[in-house]
């Protein structure tokens, strides 16, 4: 099966992220440019249709004005050894940090290094913020939570440190930092519930799961908190559709997760959007790859960009019926 229209990509990224070390996904060319269609292998197929939704929204139908022009962003540290962690924020430029911790069960003592180089390299007054992705139960966040946050010399807030709702609740009742929900918050009924639990100071949200920047909207407005726009790992082309959101909603009060590019080695864009003293600029329309990008990441194993395609058919036959 091919298509000129539909071209499977596979780059890889500096340092493993999110247990991946290449970032795969599908860019998809419509009437008004390409999207990025790239939900995580694991993801069935009714999760991956937001994801193709935002894709065609990018591709056929476009976005909200924005109300601002660029967009401040948090560099980002994966779980590297302090000295990288230190480079990594020394040179993003950026006055906020988000620092990946939690990488396996005993991490603690490699978390409280990496967010101590981190507060170095930023200086008193950055802004540090930690991503824990779930693994923690209540106990063991209270307990990391507050000696990370001693570590950072106050910590911004703490990203998503439990799976469920109900635990998210139970920390933010015990610790004096700020709780992000971020993996609570994928269906429009999840802001109302993690809302209502008082789960949460601040949303966490991504319009590539979500189903695009109008959906995502409607979204931040039922979580009713203060919002921060990430990304999901998009490449150039999807990241595009993030920081349309960001530039649309209506309030902005924190740095966003949108500083991604420099997790990967390449990009299909060129140049690829990398902050600038810490910002970066909103996009009104989608970029177009660069051809000679777009082919020396194309997939090279045909088995996988078969799977890609194929999947691609079954996600579009649930979104063209949605």
């Amino acid at each position: 099966m091919t298509d000129p229209d539909l071209v499977v990509y596979a780059i890889p990224l500096r340092t493993r992220f999110r247990g991946i070390t290449v970032r795969e996904g599908m860019l998809i060319r419509g009437p008004l440019g390409w999207g990025d269609f790239c939900p995580f292998p694991e993801y069935d197929d009714r999760e991956a249709a937001g994801w193709l939704a935002t894709a065609l929204e990018q591709s056929c139908r476009g976005w909200p004005a924005p109300v601002r022009d660029r967009i401040p962003v948090n560099c980002i540290v994966p779980a590297v050894d302090p000295e990288r962690a230190y480079e990594i924020t020394a040179r993003s430029g950026c006055a906020t940090a988000k620092v990946k911790v939690a990488d396996h069960p005993a991490s603690l003592s490699e978390d409280l290094a990496r967010v101590e180089a981190v507060r170095d390299a930023l200086g008193p007054k950055g802004r540090v913020r930690v991503d824990a992705n779930v693994v923690w139960d209540v106990d063991t966040a209270v307990a990391r939570i507050t000696r990370l946050d001693r570590a950072a010399g106050g910590l911004e807030y703490v990203e998503q440190p439990c799976p469920t709702v109900e635990e998210l609740a139970a920390v933010r009742r015990r610790v004096d930092v700020p709780i992000a929900a971020d993996e609570s918050i994928r269906r429009a009924e999840d802001p109302l519930r993690v809302a209502v639990a008082g789960a949460a100071d601040v949303a966490v949200i991504k319009c590539t799961p979500l189903g695009g920047v109008r959906r995502a909207l409607r979204v931040a407005e039922a979580a009713g908190l203060p919002c921060v726009v990430s990304s999901a790992l998009e490449t150039g082309v999807g990241l595009a559709a993030q920081l349309a959101l960001a530039g649309a909603l209506p309030r902005l009060d924190f740095a966003c997760g949108l500083g991604t590019a420099a997790l990967f080695t390449g990009d299909v864009v060129d140049p690829s959007p990398q902050p600038v003293d810490g910002y970066l600029p909103v996009a009104h329309t989608p970029p177009e790859p660069d051809p000679e990008l777009l082919e020396r990441y194309r997939h090279p194993d045909p088995e996988r960009t078969e799977w890609w395609l194929t999947r691609y058919a079954r996600v579009r036959e649930l979104v063209d019926a949605d």
